[in-house]
């Protein structure tokens, strides 16, 4: 049995909590399959596809629920709650999956949405991580030089560039000589394809149309601390419904305005307000 991967089981055993599977009749490991989760007509004998993972006992449990990713695949999850060990991400199954602190590549907050694949720690519990990306990108993208793309921001390379999955999925690079000092981890932004190397991957520039963008957002957001008499009261980790109410904007845009204008000297932040200075 293989934990974080679909599989094709054999239905066992009947019990009044579910039923048993295995790989074959009279195998030594199998695994329950709640009773909620088993479909009604299904009989001893009959094969089912489901997923491998732990409950929050720890213990081997089936689902035929269809998580939002599988074991060495990519996804983009939302984050439910950030605790001290680490964070806790939505993936469609009733255990939340667990982001380590030491796999995340930022800060990430409540309601962020991030780019994470699935691994297997040294517990043999399946876990998310923000590092290790790049090698699990799509390298097939039917984009070509000129064409207009949308991507995320998954890690910043120094010497090499930025780098992009774009559609959170295909492997792009934003050259170490443009400036992207004002974007961070998980930012989607939409750049332009310079060209497509042999090998697939896709080199990038920013859009003038993104700075311009930026400029006008960071108007935006002093605009609306003046209106609150120079004091903003709250910061970029203040929910995204907050900020789209008070500002108009996405979270991710808030916190690129935020940046610029704290880069600028224009404003200090404390903890639960961002001051005119």
């Amino acid at each position: 049995m293989r934990l974080g991967e679909y599989q094709k089981l054999r239905i066992i055993k009947k019990v009044e909590f579910g039923v048993y599977l295995a790989e074959q009749e009279g195998a030594e490991q199998r695994v329950l399959l709640p009773f909620r989760q088993v479909p009604k007509e299904a009989a001893i004998g009959d094969e089912l596809e489901v997923f491998l993972y732990k409950d929050s006992k720890d213990r081997l449990i089936a689902t035929t629920n269809r998580p939002k990713l599988t074991l060495g695949t990519l996804g983009v999850l939302k984050v439910l709650e950030v605790g001290k060990i680490g964070a806790f991400l939505d993936w469609g199954l009733e255990k939340d999956l667990f982001l380590p602190y030491k796999e995340m590549t930022a800060r990430i907050e409540a309601g962020d949405e991030v780019l994470v694949t699935l691994y297997i720690d040294k517990s043999s519990r399946l876990c998310a991580s923000m590092k290790k990306l790049y090698g699990l990108l799509r390298l097939d993208s039917p984009y070509q030089k000129g064409d207009v793309v949308n991507g995320r921001i998954y890690e910043f390379g120094h010497d090499f560039g930025t780098f992009v999955a774009v559609d959170d999925c295909y492997s792009a690079m934003i050259p170490a000589h443009e400036d992207c000092s004002r974007l961070h981890i998980g930012d989607v932004i939409e750049a332009k394809v310079l060209g497509v190397k042999p090998d697939g991957k896709l080199d990038l520039t920013l859009r003038e149309k993104a700075y311009l963008q930026m400029d006008a957002d960071a108007e935006k957001v002093m605009e609306v601390i003046e209106e609150f008499a120079g004091v903003l009261p709250f910061t970029d980790k203040a929910s995204p419904e907050v900020i789209k109410r008070e500002t108009g904007l996405s979270k991710n845009a808030f916190k690129r305005a935020v940046g610029r204008l704290y880069r600028e000297r224009r404003i200090e932040i404390t903890e639960r307000a961002i001051r005119k200075l």
